[in-house]
C-alpha cells in the first residue's frame, strides 16, 4: 500500500518536499503548507461541523475553483450565522432588516464566535492532531478571538513572507451561501504519485460571490487611500483572473450577484473614506466602483506586490506592477459601463 505522508519520519518528509520541489520549480516551504492547509479542511469537513462551515476567499478559488495562479496560504471561513444566532438570525438571507439590528447581531457574534471556535473547532483538530500522532499547536488569536492558528514545525524555510502555520479566520455573518460541494487535493499529490497525501471536500463559497467580495474591498481601498497591513496585492491578481474566466463574464451581465454583495456590506461592514464620510456601496451598482488606487495607497500597494514576487507566491511569470493596474483600469472600465 502507498505510505500516507504524515506517517513519514520529518526527516523523509523534509526529503520528499526537496524531491517535489526539484519536479516543479516551486519552494519547498509553500509546497508543506500547502498540505497542511489541505489536512486542516479536512479535518473540519470531515467533521460534524462541516454543514455550518463554508470555505471562501483566496484560498478557495485556488485550491477548489483553480481559477487563481498564486499560492493562499490563509484558510477564510464562514461559520452560518443562523448556526450560531439562531435566537436572531431567523431570516433565508441571513441579513439584519436595519442597522441597529446589524449592531446587535454584531455584538452578539463577537461574544459568541470565540466560544464556538474554542468549543467546537479546537477540539475537531486536536483531536485529529492525536489521532494521527502530529505535531502542531493551536491557539486561538486576532483582536476579537475569531482566528485559529495551526502552528506546525517547519521543515523548510522562506523569506519569512509567508510564515510556518495555517491561519484559520473565522467570520460568522454570513450564511456563506450560495456554495457548492468541491473537492480539494494537496499540490504534492501529482508530484510525488507514489505517496497518500490529505484531501478534502469542502462546502466553497461560490466564485462569482468571491468576485464581488473582493473587488468590493478593493473599492474601498481605493476610496481609503491606505493600507491597512500589507498582503493586499493579492486581490488584484485575483480579481484579473477571475474576470478572465467565462463564468465571472457571465455573471457580470447579472446584477444580482453585486447587489447581494451591496445588500451584505451595507448592514456588517460600514466604511468610511479618507474624509471621513460614509462609503455607500451602493454606488457600485450605479457605475461607480473604484479598482486603480492613487497617490501613497498605489505606492504601498506596489511595495506589497513586490514582496509577494519576491517569495514565490504567483505561480507564473508576474506581471510588472503597471500592467496589473493597467489592466484593473480597463475591467473597472468594463464594469461601470455595465452598470451606469
Amino acid at each position: 500500500m502507498p505510505e500516507i505522508y504524515f506517517s513519514l519520519a520529518p526527516a523523509e518528509q523534509a526529503e520528499l518536499l526537496d524531491t517535489a520541489s526539484s519536479r516543479s520549480g516551486r519552494p519547498a516551504h509553500l509546497l508543506e503548507k500547502d498540505v497542511w492547509v489541505v489536512w486542516t479542511l479536512s479535518c473540519l469537513f470531515s467533521s460534524s461541523l462541516a454543514d455550518t462551515l463554508t470555505f471562501k476567499g483566496g484560498t478557495s478559488l485556488s485550491k477548489a475553483y483553480k481559477v487563481i495562479d498564486r499560492f493562499s496560504e490563509d484558510i477564510d471561513l464562514t461559520c452560518d450565522i443562523r448556526h450560531l444566532l439562531p435566537d436572531m438570525a431567523t431570516t433565508p438571507e441571513g441579513i439584519p432588516p436595519t442597522p441597529s439590528q446589524a449592531a446587535k447581531w454584531t455584538k452578539a457574534i463577537r461574544a459568541r464566535l470565540p466560544q464556538w471556535i474554542e468549543g467546537s473547532i479546537v477540539p475537531v483538530i486536536q483531536a485529529a492532531l492525536d489521532e494521527n500522532g502530529i505535531e502542531a499547536s493551536l491557539n486561538i488569536i486576532g483582536q476579537d478571538n475569531d482566528s485559529l492558528l495551526v502552528k506546525y514545525p517547519p521543515l523548510r524555510q522562506g523569506t519569512g513572507y509567508v510564515a510556518p502555520y495555517i491561519r484559520l479566520e473565522f467570520g460568522a455573518r454570513s450564511t456563506g451561501e450560495p456554495c457548492e460541494v468541491l473537492p480539494i487535493t494537496s499540490d504534492l499529490a501529482p508530484l510525488i504519485p507514489e505517496m497518500v497525501f490529505p484531501q478534502a471536500l469542502p462546502r466553497v463559497m461560490k466564485m462569482e460571490r468571491t468576485f464581488w467580495e473582493k473587488a468590493t474591498a478593493i473599492h474601498v481601498f481605493c476610496r481609503q487611500t491606505k493600507m491597512r497591513g500589507n498582503r493586499f496585492a493579492r486581490h488584484w491578481h485575483d480579481i484579473l483572473r477571475l474576470a478572465a474566466t467565462e463564468r465571472i463574464q457571465t455573471a457580470l451581465a447579472d446584477t444580482s450577484w453585486l447587489g447581494q454583495v451591496v445588500r451584505h456590506k451595507s448592514m456588517f461592514f460600514q466604511e468610511k473614506d479618507q474624509t471621513g464620510a460614509v462609503i455607500d456601496y451602493r454606488k457600485c451598482l450605479s457605475g461607480h466602483l473604484r479598482l486603480v488606487p492613487e497617490g501613497a495607497a498605489r505606492d504601498a500597494l506596489q511595495a506589497d506586490y513586490a514582496s509577494m514576487v519576491q517569495e514565490g507566491i504567483l505561480l507564473i511569470d508576474a506581471q510588472d506592477f503597471d500592467t496589473v493596474l493597467a489592466q484593473s483600469a480597463e475591467l473597472e472600465e468594463e464594469i461601470n459601463s455595465r452598470y451606469k
